[in-house]
C-alpha cells in the first residue's frame, strides 16, 4: 500500500530528508511530513560565506536563514544538520555564473544550483542517510505514470510555479524527489505555517540571488572576471560608434534606459559582444526572434528524445520564467535541437532556459528543456548589417 508520498510502507517506517532553506515553504514541507508521521530529517546547505548577507532581506541561504531552519526543526522535533557545500557551490554555480555573464550570456543560477548541487549532491547525501525520498518546498508537482515512473507537472498555483527552474531534473532524480506543496497555493502554505506555529509563517520570500548580498551582481562578476568591466564602444546595427560604456555587464539586451546616448528614436540593446566589448543597439523590432538553438537538452517526456521529436514535435515553450508558454515546434538539426516559435518572442537570451510543456496552462507536464545557445529571426530587416543573431536577455 502506498503512503501519501506515493511510497511503499507506513509513514513512521519511511525516512524523508527535507531540504530546509529557512523559508516558509521548506519549513511547511518539513512540518507537514512530520505531522503525517514520517521519519523526517532536515538538512540546510551552507552554500557561501553568509557573514555579509546574514541580515540582508530578500536573500536566501544566508546566516539568518540557517538560524530559522534550525529553529523550525527544533519546534517540530526533527533532527537538523547544516552541511558545508561552499566549495562545490562556488565551482558549479558562482564561477559558471560569472563566466556566463562575462561572455555576454544571461545565466539562471537557480537552475544550475538545483541541477548540480541540490538534486545531485544533496540527493546523494539523502540516499546515504537511508532516506526513501528527498522532499523540497518547490512549487511544482510530480505524478506517477502508468509504467511506474514519474512526470513533473506545473504547480496548482500558477503565480508560484517553479517548473522553469527545474527543467533539468532527470528521470532518476524525479523518482526520488517529492514536492508536497505542488497542489497548494502560497496562502494555504502560510496558513499551515501558522497552524504549526512556525516563526517563519510571515517571513518575506527570497528575491535576490542568494550569493549576491549587496544585490549587485556586477560586484561578483567584476571580481571574478575583471575583463567583463573593461570599457568599450556602443555601436549601432551598422557598426558605427555612437557612444562609450564602462563594461558590458552593466547592460542587458532589451534595455532602453540608461544607455547614455542621444537618439531621435528609441534604441534598445540588441546584442552584447564580449569579444569586441561592443554593446550593439537598435530599434525594438530587431529584438524579435523566431528560432532558438539549444544546448544541453534534457528530456523527461515519454520515450527517448530522438523518437519523440521525429520530423518535428509540437509543444509549448517558455523562454523566460515570467511569461506563459507559447506554441512552438522542436526539431533536430545538424547542431543539436532547434525550437521554432509560432508567434516569435522578444525575451530570448543565450544562457537562459527554454522549457518544454505539453500544454499552455494549468498543471501542464514538463517535457524537458535546454539552455539557449543563440536565437535568430526568420526575416531580419537589417540582416546585411547585422549578420549575428540578435537576442533579448532577461536579467533576474
Amino acid at each position: 500500500m502506498l503512503n501519501s508520498l506515493d511510497l511503499q510502507g507506513r509513514p513512521q517506517d519511511t525516512r524523508i530528508v527535507v531540504a530546509m532553506s529557512g523559508g516558509v515553504d521548506s519549513s511547511v514541507t518539513a512540518a507537514l511530513l512530520k505531522s503525517e508521521g514520517y521519519d523526517v530529517v532536515g538538512i540546510t546547505l551552507q552554500l557561501y560565506d553568509h557573514g555579509a548577507a546574514a541580515h540582508r532581506k530578500g536573500a536566501c541561504c544566508a546566516g539568518q536563514d540557517i538560524h530559522d531552519a534550525r529553529n523550525v526543526a527544533e519546534r517540530i522535533g526533527i533532527p537538523h544538520y547544516v552541511l558545508d557545500y561552499e566549495d562545490r557551490f562556488r565551482e558549479s554555480v558562482i564561477d559558471n555564473f560569472a563566466a556566463s555573464y562575462a561572455s555576454g550570456e544571461t545565466p539562471v543560477p537557480c537552475i544550475e544550483c538545483n541541477r548540480s548541487v541540490k538534486f545531485r549532491d544533496l540527493l546523494a547525501t539523502a540516499r546515504e542517510l537511508g532516506a526513501s525520498a528527498l522532499a523540497t518546498g518547490h512549487y511544482v508537482a510530480s505524478r506517477r505514470l502508468a509504467d511506474g515512473s514519474r512526470a513533473l507537472v506545473c504547480a496548482a498555483d500558477a503565480d508560484r510555479d517553479q517548473s522553469y527552474f527545474l527543467f533539468a531534473t532527470t528521470r532518476e532524480q524525479l523518482d526520488f524527489l517529492r514536492f508536497p506543496l505542488g497542489d497548494m497555493t502560497k496562502p494555504q502554505a502560510r496558513e499551515l505555517a501558522r497552524r504549526f506555529d512556525l516563526d517563519v509563517a510571515d517571513k518575506q520570500d527570497s528575491q535576490d540571488i542568494c550569493f549576491v548580498p549587496t544585490g549587485r551582481y556586477t560586484d561578483i562578476i567584476g571580481r571574478l572576471r575583471p575583463n567583463a568591466v573593461e570599457p568599450g564602444d556602443i555601436v549601432d546595427l551598422d557598426g558605427r560608434v555612437i557612444g562609450r560604456h564602462h563594461g558590458i555587464i552593466h547592460f542587458t539586451v532589451g534595455q532602453r534606459r540608461g544607455l547614455g546616448i542621444a537618439s531621435s528614436a528609441p534604441l534598445y540593446v540588441v546584442r552584447l559582444d564580449a569579444a569586441s566589448r561592443h554593446v550593439v543597439v537598435g530599434p525594438r523590432e530587431a529584438l524579435r526572434m523566431d528560432r532558438i538553438q539549444l544546448r544541453d537538452v534534457n528530456w523527461i517526456g515519454d520515450g527517448v528524445l530522438e523518437s519523440a521529436v521525429g520530423d518535428g514535435l509540437e509543444m509549448f515553450v517558455r523562454v523566460r520564467s515570467t511569461r506563459a508558454p507559447q506554441p512552438a515546434w522542436l526539431r533536430a538539426t545538424d547542431r543539436g535541437y532547434e525550437v521554432e516559435l509560432v508567434a516569435g518572442e522578444e525575451g530570448v537570451s543565450p544562457g537562459q532556459a527554454c522549457v518544454f510543456y505539453d500544454a499552455p496552462s494549468g498543471q501542464a507536464r514538463v517535457l524537458g528543456g535546454g539552455f539557449i545557445r543563440s536565437a535568430t529571426a526568420k526575416v531580419a530587416s537589417r540582416e546585411a548589417a547585422a549578420p549575428r543573431p540578435l537576442v533579448e536577455a532577461v536579467r533576474g
